[in-house]
């Protein structure tokens, strides 16, 4: 598959450039949708019987290709909070993190802290808001027995150098929240010990999609709290006693998986890895670099990092505190859908964004620049 191709998958209206908060799904997951309702609806002799197992090796399959973890390290999480969670109330020690991160990383950690007791968190000083190796090395302390970053940054965009942040936490775990970055971003997965991630914004199937993927050190490190009857080596249901958790990225596992999201979200990966992460982020840099030059022309100041290897599918721009409002109406009266929040409007682009929105994107920029020159 071409990247051309993967881009004709979709077919979200002109104007959207909001897929750091959610990607509209294409028409891989929308066939994959109706196909396993049509199994569910007509029940088939021995469909439902087929459909979990079936579903539930091939989504860990596709995650495994993606990732570098092996099938049997991923398990499948209806979101990130719910991975990241898991792998939080089963962490001992301290873990590093910084209060700026999304609010699933520090609620998941303050939650665990506060509710089981054996885990403390260690709030880190950051570079206006980036966590880097540089600014990580002088933080870390004997105590510190776990480091959790966001893959990409949701407020700067900014990409973690994740591989230089192993580099410098030596043999403590590595927990990554990969959303804004999984399957848009070619990461080194393979060095985190925890890696979580959802479907529903750059990889495009919707919500209630996701993963959580655990190295061999993390099974052995972390212990399961939120593990269910589903998370055991009993082959079939544990009756009339409640067994230990299994061995296992499966020993987080709470209840059956819904093999309708299973599938959408493995048909979307399966999409990803045919065409590849490294075309994908090349396509999204090029449209990235658009909206850049645009923010230039009209002299909005860009904030998010301009260097290619520091950021993903995410462009921050933030005018001047007083035109935030006019900048902000300019960009919805033409039907640009971004994100405003804290003082900044973030854009952010994948491969189907197409000339009619960057002509929509340059509109609304001249309405507002002759709002303020008025």
């Amino acid at each position: 598959m071409t990247i051309d191709d993967y881009a004709e998958l979709f077919g979200e209206e002109p104007g959207y450039l909001d897929f750091a908060r959610v990607g509209p799904v294409g028409r891989t997951v929308k066939d994959e949708q109706y196909a396993m309702a049509g199994l569910l609806g007509r029940a088939r002799f021995g469909t439902v019987e087929t459909l979990e197992p079936e579903q539930d090796a091939r989504v860990r399959a596709a995650a495994a290709s993606l990732t570098g973890f092996r099938d049997d390290q991923i398990v499948f999480q209806p979101n990130t909070t719910q991975g990241l969670m898991q792998s939080l109330f089963a962490l001992s020690g301290t873990v590093a993190m910084a209060s700026s991160e999304f609010p699933s990383l520090p609620f998941s950690a303050v939650r665990a802290s506060d509710s089981i007791g054996h885990l403390s968190v260690q709030w880190l000083d950051t570079d206006e808001g980036r966590v880097t190796p540089g600014n990580l090395r002088d933080q870390l302390t004997d105590d510190t027995t776990a480091v959790a970053v966001s893959l990409v940054d949701f407020r700067t965009g900014y990409l973690v150098d994740i591989e230089g942040i192993r580099q410098v936490i030596g043999d403590r775990l590595l927990i990554v929240d990969a959303i804004q970055g999984f399957s848009v971003v070619d990461a080194p997965f393979e060095v985190a010990d925890v890696v979580a991630s959802g479907g529903q914004k750059w990889v495009r199937s919707g919500w209630g999609t996701g993963f959580l993927a655990l190295s061999d050190r993390a099974v052995d490190q972390l212990t399961p709290v939120l593990s269910g009857y589903t998370a055991t080596d009993f082959d079939g249901m544990p009756l009339d006693e409640v067994l230990p958790p299994g061995r296992g990225a499966h020993a987080f596992s709470m209840a059956n998986p819904d093999p309708i999201a299973e599938a959408r979200f493995a048909a979307a990966l399966e999409d990803i890895a045919r065409v590849g992460v490294p075309q994908i982020h090349e396509r999204i840099l090029d449209k990235t670099n658009r909206i850049i030059d645009l923010a230039d022309e009209f002299g909005i100041a860009v904030v998010s990092s301009r260097a290619e290897n520091e950021r993903g599918g995410i462009v921050v721009i933030a005018p001047a505190e007083e035109q935030l409002t006019v900048l902000s109406a300019s960009l919805h009266n033409h039907g640009v859908s971004v994100t405003v929040r804290a003082g900044a409007v973030r854009l952010s682009a994948h491969v189907s964004t197409n000339e009619e929105t960057f002509d929509m994107l340059r509109a609304a920029f001249t309405s507002y620049a002759s709002a303020i020159n008025v």
